[in-house]
């Protein structure tokens, strides 16, 4: 038998407790019954009573009337948890990239503006060989949106048949804490990452961009070539992996995926000479890019390294490019690119011009000139995943996608 209790009338008042069925809070002087996750009134208890009784014109009376009596002639019954278990495929089939982007467009605003409350992610170690366990929380006040994603990742996964990165997103409801759904952070995940960087194109890359560089050949390549060609008219995409079949595969399954002339490069270098945009999703822990190799007037966005001894870019080119983050306290923390630059004295935190989620609000300043250089340092954010389950499981309850279960 779960724990009952009985809450008073001034701790109902001092917390704002409402009753998790009618949603009400109790009238002056009555009290809640507490159980696990869930607060039932007097009202709703004498309903509850009448209905499993049999008495249902009665306990539709005390539904109508507001002077029924508040009288409790029962215990609470321990409300279900009943959630909705989406998969990769469910997902896929609820939102698409324009989504997306309109989604985090929202997300990043209101964690700037400090409507989220959101900790920089935990880490934890799991050996010695770099795998590792995050937790990624956040709670949107308003419209109120609450979850967490766990997120893996495991070099020797391709071993078993699995990406090394796996994630799961588990949504809960904002008024109980109760969980309402449970789904696939994988694709999310990919996804939302480049929606994001795809904003951050469109707010500083200069407008006629037409070349684009990719390096790695993993699945935010991927998405990230999908993603930008809904910002930008792409003539010319250059790719490189260090692994040369993963290059070849990469090129040959999204020829048809794109408008552009898709070619591989021999180096990181001939790939990024010349690019309006270079988009960088590796794993590095040494700089894949030079300064000297960027152009001027190039926006580059740096989705991968994002460990504090990762990096993706040389200091050289951090300290000349005009640099955006998603998050300020997330990037002094995780991202190598910025971490250990600071750490060899190439600038300090000052150097950070702004959150993307500032720039959508006209806070602080973008692009200045055709000759700058800016630079994205993308790390992901638990409210972007968070925010973008939220969609598909609105979509999901509407279209009745998914499975139903109870805990």
């Amino acid at each position: 038998m779960p724990h009952l209790e009985r809450l008073a009338a001034d701790e109902i008042a001092r917390d704002g407790l409402r009753c998790s069925f009618c949603d009400k809070q109790p009238a002056d002087g009555s009290e809640l019954i507490a159980g696990p996750g869930v607060f039932i009134c007097g009202e709703c208890i004498a309903i509850s009573t009448d209905l499993l009784s049999g008495d249902r014109n009665t306990a539709a009376q005390a539904t109508d009337s507001p002077d029924s009596e508040n009288e409790t002639t029962g215990e609470a019954q321990e409300a279900p948890i009943v959630f909705r278990l989406l998969t990769a495929g469910d997902v896929a089939h609820l939102v698409t990239i324009d989504d997306l982007i309109d989604e985090m467009r929202e997300a990043l605003r209101r964690f700037s503006s400090g409507d989220v409350v959101q900790p920089v992610r935990t880490v934890i170690p799991v050996d010695q060989d770099g795998d590792l366990l995050a937790l990624m929380p956040a709670y949107v006040r308003s419209p109120a949106a609450l979850g967490a994603k766990l997120v893996t990742k495991f070099d020797h996964n391709a071993q078993f048949g699995l990406p090394s990165h796996l994630a799961i997103i588990a949504l809960l409801d904002p008024k109980t804490g109760a969980l309402t759904a449970l789904l696939d952070g994988q694709f999310i995940t990919t996804m939302r990452t480049a929606a994001v960087s795809a904003i951050s194109a469109d707010l500083l890359a200069q407008s006629d961009c037409s070349t684009l560089a990719i390096i790695g050949s993993g699945v935010q390549a991927r998405s990230h070539l999908q993603a930008l060609e809904h910002v930008f008219e792409l003539s010319h995409v250059k790719v490189w992996s260090p692994t040369p079949s993963h290059q070849f595969a990469f090129l040959e399954e999204m020829e048809s995926e794109t408008q552009a002339k898709l070619v591989g490069a021999d180096s990181a270098e001939q790939a990024v000479q010349g690019a309006d945009l270079i988009v960088l999703a590796t794993s590095s822990s040494e700089p894949v890019v030079q300064n000297e190799w960027i152009k001027a007037g190039a926006h580059v966005m740096s989705v991968g390294a994002c460990q504090p001894n990762q990096r993706e870019m040389d200091s050289a080119l951090v300290r000349r490019g005009r640099l955006f983050v998603d998050s300020r306290a997330a990037a002094l923390v995780e991202a190598g690119d910025v971490v250990l630059a600071i750490a060899e004295h190439a600038f300090s935190a000052s150097h950070i011009a702004g959150e993307l989620g500032e720039l959508l609000a006209g806070k602080v300043e973008g692009r200045r000139s055709s000759a700058d250089v800016t630079i994205f340092k993308s790390l992901g954010l638990a409210v972007e995943d968070v925010a973008a389950a939220d969609l598909v499981y609105r979509r999901a309850a509407v279209q009745g996608a998914g499975r139903t279960l109870e805990l």
